[in-house]
């Protein structure tokens, strides 16, 4: 019986502490608001702080009261700036870029009206002068403009930050697969979530994935949040919609009671068939190119080379037209369509 009494006892002491205090209605947030909480770093750990370097300081003290006085919101670009990991904030970002762009229109119109100047001297042509001078002012703003902001419309080209970040989500992609394999063999071994993530996060060998596990670590450690707080905030911040749909899934699992090792082992299977598509698909497209690239640039100019030849040498009269073309074609079109399929099949391989 008194060993009855003691199991009893143990097992009250255990409801007893299992028990979750309660407040009155809005108690619970004053308290918690004001109760202080001691977060640990490492020794010798130093706050890191991201200055602005010269130009980008010289570009803010300068243009900084321009953009402020006329900005808005952007949601957009604010959230661009954080997936490409860009750090700043919207403001500087936008006074850089319009500085940017300002010494660029001022450095063009200045090259424009000395060469207009010295065209004009030596007496060019009024309407290729005036070309000319468009192109050498309008041109490089245009470039500018593109390449912070995008094209107007937002067609092709979306900017800086975009661009960056679509970079960094096709790193992460590329990264994503092994990466599975690694948090799946750490969950076999019964390894929690947030060691997993700060294991991951040590790891340089998974690139962008490593550096989004380290922000994940960074708001669990040093901002005090939970784990599945942070991996909801990881995944709003994630380039990669691959890594977002991952990310949520263990936000998902974890709070409808599912088992998290199991969902990283199907997760692991999941990119792996996806890779092996996407490799199928690679090859077809680069089948698909080399056919194209022995009709297009092999078969067509050789052919085009040999019927112009004797066109050259039936036609004696005329053969100097033929011969011109002739150059064309061997001097400018061959070159020209091999560096085009040499560029498409770069730009795959950037992509990949």
């Amino acid at each position: 019986m008194a060993s009855e009494g003691a199991t009893f006892g143990q097992l009250e002491t255990r409801r007893t502490l299992t028990k979750t205090k309660r407040f009155r209605p809005g108690e619970e947030e004053t308290k918690l608001a004001l109760k202080p909480r001691l977060i640990k770093l490492p020794k010798g750990a130093k706050p890191v702080t991201v200055p602005l370097t010269a130009y980008q300081e010289f570009c803010w003290r300068v243009m900084g009261p321009f953009v402020l006085s006329r900005y808005t919101e952007n949601e957009e670009l604010e959230e661009n700036l954080i997936k490409a990991h860009i750090r700043m904030r919207p403001e500087e970002y936008l006074a850089f870029a319009w500085m940017t762009i300002t010494l660029i229109a001022a450095i063009s119109s200045v090259l424009a009206v000395v060469l207009g100047l010295l065209f004009f001297a030596l007496q060019v042509p009024v309407l290729f002068l005036v070309v000319f001078l468009f192109a050498i002012a309008g041109v490089p703003l245009l470039l500018g403009y593109a390449y912070f902001f995008g094209f107007p419309g937002g067609v092709l080209y979306k900017g800086r930050p975009a661009t960056a970040a679509k970079k960094r989500a096709r790193k992460i992609d590329a990264r994503i697969t092994s990466t599975m394999s690694f948090i799946s063999a750490m969950a076999s071994a019964d390894v929690p979530v947030d060691v997993i993530f700060k294991e991951l996060s040590r790891q340089p060998v998974y690139g962008e994935v490593a550096k989004e596990a380290e922000w994940i670590t960074r708001d669990t450690e040093l901002l005090g949040l939970d784990i599945l707080t942070a991996v909801k905030r990881g995944s709003a911040r994630s380039p990669s919609p691959k890594f977002q749909d991952f990310l949520q899934g263990v936000v998902t699992t974890s709070t409808s009671g599912g088992q998290l090792k199991p969902y990283f082992l199907m997760k692991a299977e999941q990119f792996e068939k996806e890779d092996r598509l996407e490799m199928r698909k690679k090859m077809e497209t680069l089948g698909m190119l080399a056919e194209a690239f022995v009709t297009v640039v092999v078969a067509f100019p050789l052919f085009l080379v040999v019927i112009m030849a004797i066109m050259a040498l039936i036609s004696r009269g005329q053969s100097g037209g033929v011969i011109t073309l002739l150059y064309a074609v061997v001097g400018f079109m061959i070159p020209l369509s091999q560096f085009g399929f040499i560029f498409v099949i770069w730009n795959m391989e950037q992509e990949a």
